[in-house]
């Protein structure tokens, strides 16, 4: 990590706790805005630096998704930070737990999942002097509310941060417009408060997306998802073939009996991958159904005699993929979060990392139709029809395209100060 001077929501998110600051009897912080801002490793340091400062002998409790999202974005790169300006760190891997020693002081941190409505159960029971809930908007609300009601220390805060989700989402109604009552500092951001991006580096996160992606990842707002999903898809995003032989091939399936099957052949080439060629199937329009093996069939048949490395499936399709091992191909289950898959294969899309080819049809039909529907919760979902190429396309994009980007994202630049 690189180091450079704070931005003022940088700043303020590392020291609204502290003696000298206007905002130190706020119970708790709320960070949200632009993707790429600098608001997490901030506002973490912040919550060590509090921490450490504030007790001794405590527990406290990071938060993230899952547990493995929470290493990655929070713990992984803090660790060697605080390493450096003198900490004890002591990682439990098998326990999720943290040890922080500093000047004869020691804390422990408990790393916790809130991926689901189950998740709650695991953080009863424990006694807390604080709590950082990186990705606050992704948890469901009864595992936020079990944390919050865990801290229970005198003295004790809560620390948020989270990219903006839809206007009715729970947590933007129940906090942020509810920041003052509920005795919270909020500080939005925006992608000029990392300093360590480049206007260049600004200029190209604002391409990547485009519609309601665009305006909560690049402007920071918590806005409704409405018309086509994908409203940037054109036919200037349709390519023709690269010359064969690829690189590498990989099947990806949406499988459907009563609805429509969508198989897609993908070849890497140039860093690229493309979407070859596509068998796609509607049993109602054809007027009869297909079986497993004639599933397996179809999907031998687009892989017209390359070598394919894997197959990523539809996860549900148990059947079809017994099938496909049966016959011994290498299958996997494809990663299957909607929202992020989407956002992802428009990321990659844009940036020209996946290409729809010519012959793929279907595909490029339900481009022009996918749309979000409109919910009472306010929730953020895809109408459930013209979707099944698209799913399939999302199954590759979050399963394999994603792990074979090149391009890492800008480090967060900052400066961190002496602390005492």
């Amino acid at each position: 990590m690189k180091f450079r001077d704070f931005s003022r929501s940088q700043l303020l998110a590392l020291t609204w706790w502290s003696g000298s600051s206007p905002y130190r009897d706020r119970e708790a912080v709320i960070c949200d805005g632009a993707v790429r801002s600098g608001k997490t490793v901030c506002m973490a340091l912040g919550f060590f630096f509090w921490a450490m400062s504030d007790f001794d002998g405590q527990y406290f409790a990071l938060c993230g998704k899952t547990i493995t999202a929470l290493r990655r974005n929070v713990v992984s790169v803090l660790l060697p930070v605080l390493r450096q300006l003198g900490f004890e760190c002591e990682e439990k891997l098998s326990r999720n737990l943290l040890y922080v020693r500093r000047e004869g002081r020691k804390n422990s941190f408990l790393l916790f999942g809130g991926k689901d409505e189950s998740s709650a159960a695991l953080i009863q029971g424990v006694t807390l002097a604080g709590a950082l809930l990186d990705e606050a908007a992704l948890m469901p609300r009864s595992f936020v509310e079990q944390a919050i009601a865990r801290c229970s220390v005198s003295g004790s805060r809560l620390w948020f941060n989270c990219n903006p989700d839809g206007p009715e989402h729970w947590f933007y109604r129940e906090w942020i417009l509810k920041a003052e009552q509920r005795r919270a500092l909020y500080i939005h951001f925006s992608l000029e408060d990392n300093p360590g991006l480049s206007p260049a580096v600004i200029a190209r996160y604002a391409r990547m997306f485009s519609g309601s992606f665009y305006e909560r990842f690049v402007l920071g707002r918590w806005t409704a998802a409405q018309g086509l999903v994908y409203d940037f898809f054109g036919p200037e995003y349709v390519r023709q073939p690269p010359a064969e032989p690829c690189g590498r091939y990989v099947i990806s399936c949406d499988y459907g009996t009563a609805n429509p099957a969508s198989f897609g052949l993908w070849g890497l080439s140039g860093g690229v991958w493309y979407r070859l060629r596509e068998f796609y199937y509607d049993s109602k329009k054809q007027g009869a159904q297909l079986t497993d093996g004639e599933y397996a069939d179809r999907l031998l048949e687009l892989a017209g005699g390359r070598t394919i490395e894997r197959v990523v499936a539809d996860p549900s399709a148990a059947s079809f993929i017994l099938e496909l091992r049966r016959r011994g191909m290498q299958v996997v289950k494809a990663k299957n979060e909607v929202l992020s898959g989407i956002r992802l294969t428009a990321e990659l899309l844009k940036s020209g990392r996946i290409v729809i080819c010519s012959g793929c049809g279907d595909a490029i039909r339900e481009f022009a139709l996918y749309r979000w529907q409109e919910t009472e919760a306010g929730r953020d979902l895809p109408r459930k029809e013209n979707d099944h190429a698209m799913d399939e396309i999302r199954y590759f994009a979050a399963t394999v395209a994603a792990g074979d980007e090149s391009a890492a994202d800008c480090e967060i630049a900052i400066s961190v100060p002496r602390w005492s």
